[in-house]
């Protein structure tokens, strides 16, 4: 246990952090409750350095080292985005706090909103380092808890509350299912301990309670990634909050939901029924596909967005699909590190969208729809070009991060024979630009809207340039992200049950340019089995 707790310091950090938040949002003095938003930009670059130079990696994994380091380099960028939030809301500042009026606390919500932001991203950090169901099932739920109160209070208007409710209720929902799974699985086996399930599935085999409870798992945490069948609410949470609550939704429970699912994968090695393989497989397919499909038929830019996420999340699953059925346990590997690399790809391009509509202000509310955007290229065209850019990535077209991402995605499944699954996976692809370039076309083709204005150059503009020059770079030359990922996954290579040493990979990918002939001959794989 003592072990354990020395890797958590990261977590500790920003746990710290958010107390330290919600103390200063009650300050009189309006000073003070400025400070959360910094205060949460120290914790997180501290929590990044502790696990960079202070952490042992044998003993946190690297896994949690890889998301622990993502999940920082992101929540900084959407810390830029979320900053300004609480200032858009009906809160007492000094303005207003004439003489003879008394401070409230109950009418400031500038520190519950950065302790919750940092709680969720404390959350993911711990679903990445879990070895234990129970650890599991609290990590995902301090994920998703603080994200519910943050859609809430992100707009001063009865949709978000609307959006937060049906969010709670069906995350709720969704909770009941994947921990009834956990309560099979447990009794499948007799332990909650990760490397303990390994080692008796192993010699025992998958028996139907433990099968079950895995599909179970895997369809209750499918919430967290806005999987089908468990993808109803993402258009209309996604709308109904604000803006750059939208991008950290897209985000942090999609991360913690797909790590999560990797760790309940590892569980069954070389031992997992066909049943596992072709539930991954439909979900797959029928996400994708409902995401696409649905994604033509908006006229809302951050509906076509939520959409869109959910067709992602059907990307990612494809390269599980190849890791669950393969007879080696280094496939498992391969599709892990393909969805680490993605998550990033994912994350850049989906950012970048959401930071250019949170810079625009159309009839005083953040823009939404397509007439906000129509004519951008005329009056803001770096924010027009940054729209492009992440529309494109997105797509997967090259030289951008999107296409290297998928190229990684699909290749792994086309290596264990799943070509019929990437041709439908090609196909979504393809109608996906449909209504990604049906948003850039707007920015560029469109009628300008007077109505709609940029706000002045801050954080939020910044982000949004990060987000779009790290796309382009990473496409060029991210060899070392993929690196990174294939790094973090090695320890996936051997089943954990039979697991005596950690292996390493023999042979990095070269080059960024050669990563489809990498992916699809194993240079990526070449873990001995």
């Amino acid at each position: 246990m003592v072990e354990k707790l020395a890797t958590l310091w990261p977590e500790i950090t920003l746990l710290v952090g958010a107390c330290v938040c919600l103390f200063l949002g009650l300050a009189p003095s309006a000073t003070a409750r400025r400070a959360p938003a910094w205060i949460a930009a120290a914790a997180l670059i501290v929590a990044a350095l502790i696990a960079w130079f202070g952490a042992d990696v044998h003993e946190m994994g690297g896994l949690a080292l890889y998301v622990k380091l993502m999940v920082v380099a992101v929540g900084l960028l959407l810390l830029m985005l979320v900053a300004q939030v609480p200032d858009q809301l009906k809160q007492v500042t000094e303005a207003e706090a004439h003489a003879g009026s008394r401070f409230e606390p109950g009418d400031v919500m500038r520190g519950e909103f950065f302790a919750f932001f940092l709680l969720s991203l404390a959350g993911v950090m711990l679903c990445a380092g879990a070895n234990d169901l129970v650890w599991l099932f609290l990590a995902l739920e301090l994920t998703s808890l603080p994200a519910y109160v943050m859609v809430a209070i992100s707009r001063d208007r009865i949709a978000a509350q609307e959006s937060a409710i049906k969010y709670f209720f069906l995350g709720a929902m969704a909770a009941a299912v994947f921990l009834y799974g956990f309560t099979l699985i447990y009794g499948a086996t007799g332990t909650t301990q990760f490397d303990a399930i390994a080692r008796y599935v192993g010699e025992n085999g998958a028996s139907p309670l433990f099968v079950t409870g895995l599909v179970l798992a895997v369809v209750g945490i499918g919430f967290k990634i806005a999987a089908v069948p468990m993808h109803f609410y993402a258009a209309d949470v996604y709308e109904g909050a604000a803006v750059s609550v939208t991008a950290f939704l897209a985000f942090v429970p999609k991360t913690a939901g797909f790590v999560s699912i990797i760790l309940l994968l590892g569980l069954g090695g070389q031992t997992l029924p066909e049943a596992v393989t072709w539930l991954v497989w439909a979900m797959a397919a029928a996400t994708m596909t409902v995401g696409n499909v649905l994604g033509l038929l908006q006229h809302n830019v951050k509906r076509v967005l939520a959409y869109s996420s959910i067709a992602h999340s059907g990307y990612m699953l494809v390269a599980l699909v190849g890791g669950v059925a393969a007879s080696t346990g280094s496939a498992l590997g391969n599709g892990v590190a393909a969805v680490l690399f993605y998550l990033i790809a994912y994350a850049l391009g989906n950012l970048g969208a959401f930071a250019v509509l949170g810079c625009l202000r159309a009839r005083g509310e953040e823009a939404d729809t397509f007439d906000d955007i129509s004519g951008l290229s005329n009056r803001h065209p770096a924010l027009a070009a940054i729209m492009l850019v992440s529309m494109l990535s997105l797509v997967g077209l090259p030289p951008l991060v999107g296409f290297v991402g998928k190229v990684y995605l699909f290749g792994t499944a086309i290596q264990h024979g799943f070509v019929w699954l990437v041709i439908i996976a090609v196909l979504n692809s393809a109608v996906s630009a449909v209504y990604y370039l049906r948003i850039a076309a707007a920015c560029y083709f469109g009628e300008p809207e007077e109505r709609t204005q940029a706000a002045a150059l801050g954080p939020r503009q910044f982000s949004a340039m990060i987000a779009a020059v790290a796309a382009l770079l990473l496409g060029v030359s991210g060899n070392w992200l993929v690196n990174a990922t294939i790094a973090a996954a090695a320890p996936m290579v051997t089943p954990r049950a039979v697991a005596t040493e950690r292996k390493s990979v023999d042979e990095p990918v070269a080059d960024i340019a050669d990563l489809a002939d990498a992916t699809m001959q194993g240079r990526a794989d070449s873990v001995e089995p």
